[in-house]
């Protein structure tokens, strides 16, 4: 296929887009991919590395399981704090000004919708802005949590050719001798403030994205095969609600058969075409 006809194809299908979503007032739901282009990892996306995140039973029941999650946490911390908002991102906050989109439920743990602008952003899977303590409930900003680290494991370095996960961790090759942070309040364990594998998404944050759903006259996926059972769960309340769906991904999703239009392809270039065509949105 020569790039001419991928490039009307990719024109066509955006029109239809636009056509199906115009005049109506949109939520999205957001996943990994629409992050892999400020150099955060995809789970399920093509390439892909095979990755088996801890769970929150081994987290909580293990002092050496914990001391390995905050060794890799606070490697890849290092590199998911410097990553920045992409086009797409920055094509929602523009949807979302001029008054298209409804706001935005996302997958991802990156924070990178709110420092693109983004005002209402409901975080299904937490932040890794946050950490807290399990036993008095204190909340610390990582940036500060991250200088304690540092301060008590002046040797831990940041390897070269880091592989990091879409969660901001790194597999570490060691974590003897790490000293793991403690609440400063209490001496509590701390957690960051994000969903485990094995933890169920809080009963008001997950209310809160079916309200987002249940206000707009459609739904816009992008980046998420919507294997994660919270993102189909919204997929199936705005079919209840007989609202037109787009999907934008590379690759298959779960709800490919129930969208009104699928877009295969990057989820940068779709969001940003969306914002260019703004003028057909409203």
């Amino acid at each position: 296929m020569t790039d001419t006809v991928q490039d009307a194809e990719f024109s066509a299908s955006v029109d239809r887009a636009v056509e199906v979503l115009a005049g109506r007032r949109v939520a999205v739901l957001t996943g990994a991919g629409v992050s892999t282009d400020s150099g955060i990892p995809d789970y399920r996306g093509k390439g892909a590395p095979t990755r088996t995140p801890m769970t929150a039973q081994q987290f909580l029941s293990s002092p050496e399981a914990r001391r390995r999650y905050w060794v890799g946490s606070h490697l890849g911390w290092k590199v998911f704090a410097a990553a920045e908002p992409n086009g797409g991102h920055r094509a929602l906050a523009a949807l979302e000004a001029a008054g298209v989109a409804n706001g935005v439920v996302t997958q991802n743990v990156d924070g990178l919708h709110v420092r693109a602008g983004s005002g209402r952003v409901v975080e299904l899977h937490g932040t890794l802005r946050r950490v807290g303590c399990l036993h008095c409930g204190q909340v610390f900003d990582r940036r500060d949590l991250a200088e304690r680290v540092e301060a008590d494991n002046p040797w831990i370095t940041l390897p070269e050719n880091v592989e990091l996960g879409p969660d901001g961790d790194v597999t570490p090759a060691s974590a003897e001798g790490f000293v793991v942070p403690v609440c400063s309040v209490c001496g509590g364990t701390l957690k960051p403030d994000v969903v485990f594998f094995g933890e169920y998404i809080p009963v008001e944050r997950f209310r809160e994205a079916e309200q987002l759903v249940h206000t707009s006259e459609a739904l816009v996926v992008a980046g998420s095969s919507l294997v994660v059972n919270s993102g189909i769960r919204l997929v199936e309340r705005a079919r209840r609600k007989r609202l037109p769906v787009v999907i934008v991904n590379r690759g298959e999703t779960r709800a490919d058969q129930r969208a009104s239009v699928k877009i295969d392809g990057s989820t940068t270039e779709v969001l940003q075409a969306f914002a260019d065509r703004l003028p057909g949105l409203l």
